[in-house]
């Protein structure tokens, strides 16, 4: 339990830090929420449970593929926002999209030989 909450707090300083980056350094904070840095951590943190480099390679390869979905999002939200849309408005439709997207990547992946 220990260890899920230094993982949880570690997650929690990484978001705070981009956030208070943001209100001065929009861009650098981008740059830095851009970073794989959850990625990076869940990795060390699996390696550390499970040493096996086939689930590695697998869980590294199915999060190439699923960051794919996530990015139209990230075009969406400004389209929307600079046409006049609300921040609550544009994330929403962002997050449908993505989720939507995340489905389609599920189902129709491996039927292209995605594996997931």
């Amino acid at each position: 339990m220990l260890g899920f909450a230094a993982k949880a707090l570690l997650a929690g300083v990484i978001i705070a830090a981009i956030a208070e980056v943001g209100r001065r350094l929009p861009t650098m904070a981008a740059l830095i929420a851009s970073l794989p840095l959850v990625s990076i951590l869940g990795m060390i943190f699996l390696w550390h449970v499970r040493p096996d480099p086939e689930n590695m390679a697998v869980h590294a390869e199915s999060t190439f593929w699923f960051v794919l979905p996530s990015l139209p999002m990230l075009l969406l939200m400004p389209f929307m926002l600079r046409q006049g849309y609300s921040f609550w408005i544009a994330l929403a439709a962002g997050c449908a999209l993505t989720v939507v997207l995340y489905l389609l990547m599920v189902q129709f992946g491996p039927r292209i030989g995605i594996k997931l």
